[in-house]
């Protein structure tokens, strides 16, 4: 009898201990895998957005999702017109116990922000790791000091991509890349690239808009007469015009270097960003092309 009390209760801590576990969804799977990175075993988080063979502004919600969406207790998505949809589904389904974390708001930006792929710039996850741990010590207070130290340690490891940065902009400052649309921009930025495609040839690549001629005949002779280093290009949202691009790059031998919108599989972020700027650094430095990330 004492045995099967025993079992009992012990079978009852575990229950408690499973119910008490934070239910989290990070929209794109970048910020899915810095939430599993702050909350460690006390969260369990799904991403909705994490193939990187797709493109990620087509994407139309499933019911799954949404209910996945309902069920969550805390909620980070990107803003900026990159995940609208969100919005209306937890409108749907009000939590007032519910997290929700905006990395838009975290940076302080408008919602007409022209470039929404904020992950690519470097301020932008601690401030997400930061904002994390506060709204999993508001669900979970007795692990405050967990998620405190899982944010140290996450902006100590991001050091390593900082110093990447901090290297190729000292020695490459100013190099000039062609780019199909602005995915990396603000990293490139952060490198000290300067980026020779049209601005509206990116925006109409990205919007799925038809570009002007004239954008169009720029980026080709950015290609054609070697007036660019690197040609970035984005492995998500690809066309044939994107594709004619890629073939004039490879054609003029001028290194090109493929960028992801969702985190490849076998990546962490901190991984992820630091092979993109190696990438990058293997372009310049022995015109070394890396189309896909491995």
């Amino acid at each position: 009898m004492l045995t099967l009390i025993a079992l009992c209760a012990g079978l009852g801590t575990a229950q408690v201990a499973a119910a008490a576990t934070i239910h989290a969804v990070g929209i794109e799977n970048q910020y899915a895998n810095v939430i599993s990175q702050i909350g460690g075993e006390y969260v369990s988080v799904t991403a909705i957005q994490s193939n990187p063979g797709t493109d990620p502004h087509a994407f139309e919600a499933s019911p799954a999702v949404a209910r996945e969406l309902a069920a969550a207790q805390l909620v980070v998505r990107n803003g900026v017109g990159y995940d609208g949809w969100v919005r209306k589904i937890l409108r749907a389904n009000r939590n007032a116990q519910r997290r929700v974390i905006v990395v838009q708001d975290l940076l302080h930006l408008p919602e007409n922000t022209p470039n929404p792929h904020l992950w690519y710039k470097p301020e932008t996850m601690p401030a997400v790791a930061q904002a994390v741990a506060a709204s999993l010590t508001e669900l979970d207070p007795a692990h405050a000091a967990t998620f405190a130290a899982n944010v140290r340690r996450f902006d100590a490891s991001l050091k390593p991509w900082y110093h990447a940065i901090a290297r190729f902009k000292a020695r490459f400052g100013g190099t000039p890349v062609a780019v199909t649309e602005p995915v990396a921009d603000y990293l490139l930025e952060a490198a000290g690239c300067d980026i020779k495609t049209p601005w509206k040839l990116q925006a109409a690549i990205m919007n799925g808009t038809d570009p002007a001629p004239q954008d169009v005949s720029a980026q080709n002779q950015l290609l054609q007469r070697h007036q660019v280093r690197v040609f970035v290009y984005n492995q998500q949202v690809t066309n044939s015009l994107t594709a004619s691009f890629l073939s004039r790059a490879q054609a003029a031998k001028i290194p090109v270097v493929g960028v992801y919108e969702t985190m490849p599989a076998g990546y962490h972020y901190q991984s992820w960003m630091l092979a993109e700027v190696n990438a990058l650094r293997n372009a310049v430095e022995h015109g070394t092309s890396t189309t896909v990330l491995k």
